[in-house]
């Protein structure tokens, strides 16, 4: 074959590997979806959704799902109209949809995975939310999960039994990072409590193979019981002097960050920059964050922060950073895959 007989063949493949692809959002306000979509070089696959009077939902795809490779994108953040349980209730249902009429593959794409901090029992008959979640999921007919830097990725692991794909949420905020470490200060990553050690350890070695200097370590103290926080002012680890990165995968009242970011500065940190994944915002979280131990707020836009007022200290330090090239390149790499 010559090589322009190649070019052509291959052509021919990409185009029928991207008309195989079904890009669906449950979230016709969230621009996480689109934003997807645009990246992938797809359309938007179009649904029909309807809202009874007794509020039953319908969803259906209005393109035939038959023989396709579909990724159906919904956050399972409570509001601003939904609460988890409904986006849960409507996801299940439109993947089993997609199954009964035949989709070969459904890839359910959940940036923001509700009930994964529910992952063990710490009180006497508490349930393992995370693991029923999973299990309706994977019984709707859920072949793979692409998700965003969940609460502890080992309880995560255990809990699907599918296969899943986690992505680290430090790969979006690397460049946040090397504007921080650009300042002439050395810089450290921190951890807010014990549970949050490897997540900001793996952020650290990234960093240091990055940047190619040393990158310090701390973690704060801080323990949890039927929703009170306790501890918070010990840190562990050398601080004096460096640009903290203060790294936890959400971030919900943002008394965990206040916590640690008082306690870090303290210990005579410059400034503290905090990094979630995921902008919860619940609660007295725009009054807290507006502290200034705090001196900027980095969020990837998992769900958009339609808690935070339109204007004020805790909006003006806010910067949002976008993790759609992470979900495109799994979503890319998945369904090339899949496809040879």
């Amino acid at each position: 074959m010559t090589s322009s007989g190649s070019a052509e063949a291959a052509l021919r493949r990409d185009a029928a590997e991207a008309r195989s692809m079904l890009v669906f959002s449950l979230e016709p306000d969230e621009p996480l979806g689109r934003a997807l979509a645009d990246a992938l070089d797809v359309p938007l696959s179009p649904l029909e959704e309807r809202a009874f009077l007794d509020g039953e939902r319908k969803l259906r795809p209005l393109v035939d799902p038959r023989g396709a490779d579909a990724y159906v994108v919904q956050s399972l953040h409570g509001g601003p109209v939904e609460s988890p349980h409904d986006k849960i209730c409507r996801l299940l249902m439109f993947i089993a949809t997609l199954k009964d009429h035949g989709a070969a593959r459904v890839t359910a794409v959940i940036p923001y995975l509700a009930y994964a901090r529910k992952d063990r029992q710490t009180k006497p008959f508490d349930p393992l939310g995370l693991r029923c979640l999973a299990q309706w999921l994977e019984s709707a007919g859920m072949a793979q999960l692409i998700v965003l830097e969940v609460h502890n990725v080992a309880a995560f692991q255990n809990a699907f039994r599918c296969p899943f794909i986690h992505l680290s949420v430090h790969h979006a905020f690397r460049h946040v990072a090397e504007d921080i470490a650009g300042g002439g200060s050395p810089i450290a990553v921190a951890s807010p409590d014990p549970g949050g050690v490897k997540r900001a350890l793996l952020w650290r070695e990234a960093l240091e193979e990055h940047l190619r200097e040393p990158v310090r370590f701390a973690m704060i103290d801080k323990r949890r019981s039927a929703g009170t926080l306790s501890g918070g002012e010990l840190v562990a680890g050398e601080v004096a002097g460096t640009n903290v990165l203060l790294l936890d995968d959400l971030v919900a009242s943002g008394e965990t960050l206040l916590r640690g970011a008082r306690a870090l500065r303290l210990s005579g940190a410059k400034s503290v920059t905090a990094f979630a994944a995921h902008g919860l915002f619940v609660g007295n979280a725009p009054q807290t964050l507006a502290d200034d131990a705090i001196s900027k707020l980095v969020v990837s836009d998992s769900m958009t922060p339609f808690r935070l007022p339109a204007q004020g200290p805790s909006r003006e330090k806010l910067r949002v950073v976008s993790a759609v090239p992470l979900f495109a390149e799994a979503v890319r790499a998945s369904h090339v895959g899949w496809h040879r």
